[in-house]
């Protein structure tokens, strides 16, 4: 059975938890996603979830953002209890977070600058002149004030990266969340995203969550890991301390290893028999 790791305490008392996570449990029909997951995010702090396909990643992001409910447990962001939230406590809520999807979903028809500015008009008064500088210090602090008139199409997979993030973080969140913000980068471009991460949390003073399985990216900017199996949080800690783990399936993840705790298979009959089932039924139907 895999061990359950529990979050450390706050270091020195301080109350500085942005999202906390409780024994959650979460299932998909018959099919259990989570069981008994706990992990904190922290103020001020990079914190990187990692885990093999399919261990519901990117549906812990959906929690925490309000769009599914947990079967059971608690997802709390800056203390507010998700699930209990009503329509307008959610929307004022998701209005202090910032989502970078994990394909851009930039919108086909707007260019780069009214993609931008999107949220902005969605959510503020704030006059044409207003916007308009709003978004071009956004495009500019991404390197890219001058394809402000381009549109999606025309972009490159690192750039509609970066567009995405110049929208995701134009109306100031305290809380920006990355959904597999390096898949089908090149080197350079994620190069220049892991480092625009960096920055973006040490200038604007943010919290960031980034959902990845690159483990050598995550390494280089993560304050705080966790690695997700089975449903629950295996392993947490630096980067350096999960390094040095000799947990099996903490090593089969970091080092790739195909054979390990982790099973190739979905779970399935088993094999022979079901192929014999198969073969068994056609000759009882043609005898």
């Amino acid at each position: 059975m895999t061990e359950t790791v529990r979050p450390a305490a706050a270091p020195d008392g301080r109350d500085d938890v942005v999202v906390e996570v409780s024994d959650l449990h979460y299932s998909v029909g018959r099919r259990e996603i989570f069981a008994g997951l706990d992990l904190v995010a922290r103020r001020g702090r990079i914190t990187a979830i990692m885990g093999p396909s399919g261990t519901g990643k990117t549906t812990l992001l959906r929690l925490i953002t309000g769009q599914s409910a947990p079967t059971s447990g608690d997802v709390r962001v800056w203390g507010q209890r998700v699930a209990a939230l009503r329509q307008r406590e959610l929307f004022a809520l998701r209005r202090r977070i910032g989502m970078l999807f994990q394909n851009g979903a930039l919108l086909t028809d707007l260019d780069v600058f009214e993609n931008v500015a999107f949220p902005v008009r969605e959510h503020t008064k704030l006059t044409e002149p207003l916007i308009r500088e709003l978004v071009l210090t956004k495009l500019h602090a991404v390197g890219l004030r001058g394809a402000a008139h381009m549109l999606p199409a025309e972009l490159s997979g690192g750039m509609a990266r970066r567009v995405a993030l110049a929208r995701a973080v134009v109306m100031d969140p305290e809380l920006l969340i990355y959904d597999e913000p390096f898949v089908g980068l090149d080197p350079i471009s994620m190069g220049v995203i892991v480092r625009l991460i960096r920055q973006m949390n040490r200038v604007l003073g943010i919290t960031s969550i980034v959902v990845s399985h690159d483990v050598r990216e995550l390494a280089t900017i993560a304050d705080d890991s966790y690695l997700l199996s089975q449903g629950r949080c295996v392993a947490s800690g630096s980067p350096e301390e999960l390094d040095r783990s000799d947990s099996e399936v903490v090593r089969q993840f970091l080092d790739g290893v195909a054979d390990g705790p982790v099973p190739f298979h979905y779970p399935a009959p088993d094999y022979r028999e079901q192929l014999l089932g198969a073969s068994g039924a056609r000759r009882g139907r043609t005898a």
